[in-house]
């Protein structure tokens, strides 16, 4: 069947208004209708046209005037295409200038981002420069001026600006290393004065970080300033304390060799403050050492009774730390410098007198020396029943680690060695009473009685072991009511550190005020690692139990 037309239609609508009998009035009525219902879709049709083309040629204009604009605004027209086609069809036009417009486009983002590259970073030196801490904020471009001679007057603002910043951190790295050199002489914190400058002076790994602000730069200045200063008057002082030394000693006649101690003080008799370098040539300790000597061979004539009584007191002294007899030794010095400024005393007598307080003192000590191995090795055995409570609280100790089996055969010797305890405390609480009966007098331990420290050791490890009994009763109640599984091991929050004699945890139980066990000693002994956590020997047992 053919596609109907408007001439066949009617012909239809001819036919049947025949077979109805329509009148001719009624005929030209309909037909009348039908044609002004075709003009007014004419109508529409040619009113939709003339706005498409009012819109295409807006479309037009504002796309030439956007093309002039981006062109303006790049200030550069031979690398465009700029479009020939002027006349034609409004759409001929439109798919004319839309490749050149863009390219235009594309062009004006890349060069809105080398803009904002190039300002971020003269943003921030002179941030730098300024000392300012303020959080980089988002920089804004002028697109109304996005031409090359616009970005080259940047790019040249930028370069003055990281010349500037070079000659900044030039001169930052000459004051910092200024005063390290000048620090070094006069053994001064020098992290501790250039981070009183600025905080990032401290840090040598990032250049770049460093502050390079006005504020930073006068401060280093005036830093250098006040150490030239400090060096010149250190100098002065150290310089004449030498010329002192060189004239006591030429007046006593004083050998190479004992001068020969102070060559690092008189070879800067005759420097200049420039001439100084060397690390610690100025030291505080280094001008007190050389104020003393000089306060000693002032006085070394008379003094000479002074010092071979202070030898007696020292040797005196080192009796009673080494058997642990508390003595006040300040008031002992004092007592002995008294006499002999006095004069009331023969010098014979008072050495005579001190050498029967050596002679004295030395018997005393022989008396309590097997007390004191006793409690030497009570206090070895505290130490590693310490050690032993902390291995037994790692449940890592079995994971074969390397020195596990080392720690393994030291725990199996403090189980032995802690097992002596309670008979080593024992004994020492009966030689110790056998002592104060011969004696008539309180066994003391660097000034606290010895008895009292045993009695507070058996009363604390009496008080753990309850505390273990106590732990263990409860846990067997608590398998008896929910059955056997495996207990996880003890949080080192609540594990309970080894106590002690006196109730200080871990404590040694010297109190010797002069410091009579050596440090030596100290660090002879074993140490528990530090991954060791506190956990009783029988929990641990029973974490490990299935």
């Amino acid at each position: 069947m053919a596609e109907p037309t408007c001439g066949s239609l009617l012909l239809q609508l001819q036919h049947i208004w025949d077979e109805v009998g329509e009148s001719d009035e009624e005929r030209d009525k309909a037909l009348l209708q039908i044609e002004q219902e075709c003009l007014n879709v004419y109508k529409r049709k040619v009113d939709q046209a003339a706005k498409s083309k009012e819109h295409l040629l807006q479309t037009l204009e504002d796309a030439k005037l956007e093309f002039s604009t981006l062109l303006g605004s790049l200030g550069e027209k031979s690398s465009i295409n700029i479009p020939e086609k002027t006349s034609g069809t409004i759409n001929e036009q439109l798919a004319s200038i839309a490749p050149a417009l863009e390219q235009l486009w594309k062009k004006k983002e890349e060069r809105i981002k080398e803009f904002s590259d190039v300002q971020a970073q003269i943003k921030k030196i002179c941030r730098e420069i300024a000392g300012s801490n303020e959080l980089a904020g988002s920089i804004t471009v002028d697109v109304s001026d996005l031409s090359l001679k616009k970005l080259e007057e940047f790019h040249n603002r930028l370069q003055e600006l990281q010349k500037e910043k070079s000659q900044r951190l030039n001169k930052v790295h000459e004051f910092v290393s200024t005063l390290h050199d000048i620090c070094g002489v006069l053994v001064i914190d020098f992290y501790s004065t250039v981070s009183d400058v600025h905080p990032s002076l401290v840090d040598a790994s990032s250049a770049q970080s460093k502050s390079i602000s006005n504020d930073t730069l006068a401060r280093l200045a005036k830093s250098v300033i006040a150490l030239e200063e400090a060096k010149k008057q250190r100098l002065h002082k150290l310089q004449d304390l030498a010329a002192q030394l060189i004239e006591l000693w030429n007046l006593m006649d004083t050998p190479e060799e004992e001068r020969s101690l102070f060559n690092h003080v008189t070879c800067n008799i005759s420097a200049s403050v420039d001439e100084v370098t060397v690390p610690g040539a100025l030291a505080l300790n280094l001008i007190e050492q050389a104020k003393e000597e000089v306060e000693r061979l002032d006085q070394l004539k008379a003094s000479k009774m002074k010092e071979i009584a202070l030898k007696k007191q020292e040797e005196l002294e080192e009796i009673f730390a080494h058997a642990h007899i508390q003595n006040d030794t300040k008031a002992a010095r004092e007592k002995i410098l008294a006499l002999i400024d006095s004069g009331n005393v023969e010098p014979a007598e008072l050495l005579a007198d001190m050498d029967a307080k050596v002679i004295k003192a030395k018997e005393e000590a022989l008396s309590r020396k097997d007390i004191l191995d006793k409690v030497e090795k009570w206090m070895s055995a505290c130490e590693e029943e310490s050690w032993l409570e902390d291995y037994n609280r790692d449940h890592n100790r079995y994971n074969g680690s390397r020195g596990a089996h080392l720690n393994l055969k030291r725990a199996e010797k403090a189980r032995v060695l802690v097992s002596k305890i309670p008979g080593i405390v024992d004994t020492l609480v009966a030689k110790t009473r056998t002592w104060e009966s011969e004696h008539g007098m309180t066994f003391a331990y660097d000034g606290v009685p010895l008895l009292a420290m045993l009695d507070e050791y058996s009363a604390l490890r009496h008080d753990k072991e309850e505390e273990k009994r106590r732990i263990r009763d409860q846990k067997k109640e608590q398998e008896a009511m929910f059955g056997t599984k495996p207990s996880p091991a003890r949080p080192l929050s609540s594990s309970k550190k080894t106590t002690g004699p006196n109730g200080a945890p871990n404590r040694r139980l010297s109190l010797n005020q002069n410091g009579a066990r050596s440090a030596k000693r100290d660090n002879m002994r074993p140490v528990a690692p530090l991954n060791y956590v506190a956990i009783s020997k029988e929990d641990a047992a029973a974490a490990v139990t299935p």
